[in-house]
């Protein structure tokens, strides 16, 4: 008797605690709680859970309210009450004139909503219209097919599970095996037929890392029909969730991976463009752009590893821009110079290997990175300048010229004869018109006598030369300097240096101290042609 009293009362505590949670509409929370708690195995009433649907949007609301609980279930898709509004009046941001509405899953379930109607909080009438196509989309017919064809023995449990559900998962792996081996040269395929479309051009490196693409897309086809398949088995919420989770991590990985490639691929496509370019510049680009989409990838991925992983996206969001602001607050300098580099590759000042004076600084360009540029002056020493400082100063690119202009002045001395010096004159400029690196067009050089100097008469000498590398100008100097000596000695010319002379004059048996120059026509004629002669054989 006591035993039938003890469990009356149990009976009795049971069905007061459950009567004591009431249907409660008044706000979202309360709603979808309301939903939820209904359907639960040791709380399990329907009718109340179906107070949950719109009135009359639906002749079996009973039916409705159980096909919302799995699709949720299904997708392993856990209702953080936390995170659900109580305000009675919520209205959405998001949503056009700010409506009463309130969206469950908005990543992953945008067409599953509640609205008030009223004073009251139902599932929205978009929902119940959309049920049965999110129903099956979650839970196709395939896969509950295998559920009904199955013997009677497919529905014993081993270990609390029937066993059409473990036949049911060795089916779906082996089919996302297959697919994973179908799509994997399938996709190589494509990608190898659309860079031989844009590049023409079969590099064993691009094929290598084209494969490397297309094994991370197989996959995601592969995860993609698995997260597809996996719901109709009805493990659970529990195992759903942490299921969807794991695929869901897989799949983040491995799309980080795949944009890496793709950054790879298209980094390698445009160095081949670059290497096709007369200019420098846009070769170290290359480098700078891989390092900025690299950590773009990297940034975005790992953004969306933390949402999978729990943690609300605009908190992230909220906090990467604030740890953006401080970084950036921190580090002006980098920025700045940051903008200069873009402002050097949009300008182009100047390209790899021009020689430039900037700042008082001259060199030949041999990098622009990141950050800041290297020259390398005449000495070999180098000198880095921070590119927001470079993009901002005078910048004189020598390397930009057409010709390499050569300037100089001679000097002969003053008791020279004018025919010698006309002779002298002419003979260089035969010289200038002779030698193969210099330019020989009228009006292209000049030979001239234009001054008189303290201790000479001066020989301007002014020629293009038309390498603009510095080390065949030395040589072509070099060519010339020597005809110019050669053609002096052999008309008789000297040249004059910084001297002091004493002219002693008529005193008896002395002889002056003027030259002895030889100003025969016949004679210059012939120095002049054998020198040139002579140049035109070495040249």
């Amino acid at each position: 008797m006591k035993r039938l009293a003890i469990i009356f009362l149990l009976f009795t505590a049971t069905i007061s605690a459950q009567d004591s949670i009431k249907v409660n509409l008044k706000n979202p929370n309360a709603t979808i709680y309301t939903h939820l708690y209904f359907l639960q195995t040791d709380s399990y009433q329907p009718e109340k859970a179906a107070q949950t649907i719109l009135p009359n949007s639906t002749k079996k609301p009973e039916n409705a309210a159980i096909k919302l609980k799995q699709i949720l279930d299904g997708k392993g898709l856990f209702v953080d009450f936390k995170q659900v509004p109580t305000n009675s009046d919520f209205k959405d941001s998001l949503t056009l004139g700010n409506a009463h509405k309130y969206v469950l899953f908005p990543n992953e379930m945008p067409l599953i909503s509640v609205e008030k109607v009223g004073d009251n909080w139902y599932y929205s009438q978009e929902t119940i219209a959309n049920l049965d196509e999110i129903y099956n989309d979650v839970f196709p017919w395939y896969v509950l097919k295998i559920e009904q064809l199955m013997p009677s023995l497919g529905h014993k449990k081993v270990f609390d599970v029937e066993v059409w559900k473990f036949i049911g998962l060795l089916i779906m792996l082996l089919v996302a095996f297959l697919l994973h081996l179908i799509f994997k040269r399938l996709t190589y395929a494509v990608l190898h037929k659309i860079h031989n479309y844009i590049i023409h051009n079969d590099s064993l490196a691009i094929a290598k890392v084209l494969k490397k693409l297309a094994h991370p897309i197989s996959l995601l086809i592969a995860l993609s029909f698995m997260s597809k398949v996996f719901p109709s088995f009805q493990f659970g919420l529990e195992i759903n969730k942490w299921v969807f989770v794991g695929i869901n991590i897989t799949k983040t990985v491995f799309w980080i991976y795949v944009f890496l490639k793709l950054v790879t691929v298209t980094m390698h496509v445009y160095s081949e463009f670059t290497e096709r370019t007369q200019s420098k510049l846009d070769d170290q680009l290359v480098p700078i752009l891989n390092n900025f989409l690299t950590g773009i990838v990297i940034f975005i991925g790992i953004l969306k590893m933390l949402t999978v992983l729990g943690i609300d996206a605009t908190t992230v969001i909220a906090g990467a821009s604030i740890g953006g602001l401080a970084v950036a607050l921190a580090s002006q300098d980098t920025v700045k110079n940051l903008i200069g580099t873009f402002m050097i590759f949009l300008d182009k000042p100047f390209h790899i290997g021009d020689w430039i004076e900037a700042g008082g600084v001259e060199g030949s360009v041999e990098e622009v990175g990141f950050r800041s540029s290297r020259i390398r002056a005449a000495d070999t020493s180098i000198f880095q300048i921070p590119n927001s400082k470079l993009s901002e100063i005078v910048i004189n690119n020598k390397g930009l010229r057409l010709y390499r202009r050569y300037n100089t002045n001679v000097g002969i001395r003053y008791d020279t004869p004018p025919e010698l010096i006309e002779a002298f004159v002419k003979g260089v400029r035969e010289i200038i018109i002779e030698h193969p690196e210099t330019r020989s067009e009228p009006d292209s050089y000049n030979v001239e006598f234009t001054g008189f100097g303290d201790s000479a008469l001066l020989i301007l000498i002014n020629v293009y030369f038309k390498s603009l590398a510095w080390g065949v100008e030395q040589s072509s100097k070099h060519k010339l300097h020597i005809a110019i000596v050669k053609l002096a000695k052999g008309l008789g010319v000297e040249f004059a240096f910084p001297s002091s002379t004493v002219m002693i004059e008529q005193f008896p048996d002395k002889q002056s101290l003027d030259m002895k120059y030889n100003t025969d026509q016949a004679a210059i004629d012939a120095v002049i042609k054998n020198t040139i002669d002579e140049f035109h054989k070495k040249a």
